[in-house]
């Protein structure tokens, strides 16, 4: 048996809007389990730019804000072990059994979504972490057992929490790219928490990517470190569509724009050629950003525009697997429960490297 305290600390959401902090606070941990929920003790957790968003109510002009379900705890990217679990999944986790806590921690498995093998994510009935079930700031959290995803071997806790959102979302978008071995990817905030991954995953995939991004740091991250094939700098050149094409020659087959940034939005469709794809993936947070293009060179290009959100349960587990071989390795600013304010004003700052992991549990 595991020793379960009554008390755990959390990073807990005081205040609104800008101003909202998330303080570490004591407060209880939940005991008793409904049917098919367990218990994990959250070891590391990532922050994901969406967990900024929520905490300072940027998206409530969508009418997206963290519901009282949540208690004020925010966190979508846990990863850590089972400590308990209801008796009808105890066939399925075990004590002591690496799980990892993702943004959607539960779905209805009943719906027309849940039920056609491949979209569960569009369940009207699901559960998320951090938005409208307790998330992955605290040290212990209740989740779904039917929707937990088991950690392999090869990929730490630390590695995991991220790829529970910012490493599944990447993958999911290079998917969606529907970019094939050998042909150019273009990547819109290649160094960031999300790009650094898709970069990776991209090159892993055999595309030819294609990183945007800005300054000599951004540079060296891309090219030496993630694999990328080419570097525009943003802050250099003025004209990235015609750059994009004189690297490509007709244009690249897909784009992705990770950042949140209008000025990504606005460039990608010309940087694709006729029949390509742009994966919209980074959210604005204001509401007069549209990703795509006049109608007239979405026609005549035959262009695509295309939304992804993170992943599926099985997008997650092939997402790790990338990690377990060796072939992705997410680059991690690590901190504690304490720095979640801090590191959200670096995400803001834009002064964050790679992915912020937060060590949660002792």
């Amino acid at each position: 048996m595991v020793n379960i305290p009554k008390e755990q600390e959390a990073a807990v959401r005081e205040g609104e809007g800008h101003d909202a902090k998330a303080p570490v606070k004591t407060v209880p941990v939940e005991q008793d389990l409904a049917p098919g929920q367990i218990l994990v003790k959250i070891n590391w957790s990532g922050l994901c730019a969406s967990d900024k968003s929520l905490l300072h109510d940027e998206w409530s002009g969508f009418g997206v804000k963290m519901s009282d379900a949540t208690k004020g705890i925010a966190g979508h990217e846990g990863a850590g072990e089972v400590v308990k679990a209801a008796d009808d999944v105890a066939d399925i986790w075990k004590v002591g059994d690496r799980a990892g806590v993702k943004w959607v921690v539960s779905i209805c498995r009943n719906c027309e979504f849940c039920t056609n093998g491949t979209d569960e994510l569009h369940c009207p009935n699901q559960k998320n972490s951090g938005f409208t079930a307790a998330g992955t700031f605290q040290q212990y959290v209740v989740t779904d057992g039917r929707y937990c995803t088991r950690i392999p071997e090869g990929v730490s806790d630390e590695e995991a929490g991220p790829i529970m959102c910012g490493g599944v979302t990447a993958y999911t978008a290079c998917k969606r790219s529907t970019v094939k071995p050998g042909q150019w990817l273009v990547v819109f905030g290649a160094g960031g928490g999300l790009g650094h991954f898709g970069v990776q995953y991209g090159k892993a995939m055999g595309m030819r990517v294609i990183a945007i991004d800005g300054g000599e740091e951004k540079r060296e991250l891309c090219l030496d470190h993630l694999g990328a094939e080419k570097y525009i700098d943003f802050e250099k050149e003025k004209d990235i569509p015609a750059k994009v094409t004189e690297m490509t020659k007709y244009g690249a087959h897909g784009a992705i724009v990770f950042s949140a940034a209008a000025s990504g939005y606005a460039a990608a469709p010309s940087t694709i050629r006729p029949g390509g794809t742009v994966v919209a993936v980074g959210l604005p947070t204001d509401p007069t950003v549209i990703a795509g293009a006049p109608p007239i060179a979405l026609a005549l290009g035959r262009k695509n525009i295309v939304g992804s959100v993170t992943g599926t349960l099985k997008d997650v587990e092939e997402a790790l697997e990338f990690t377990a071989r060796g072939l992705v390795k997410p680059i991690l600013t690590k901190g504690s429960l304490s720095d979640v304010d801090k590191f959200i004003d670096m995400m803001k700052a834009g002064k964050l490297p790679g992915r912020a992991v937060l060590k949660v549990a002792a």
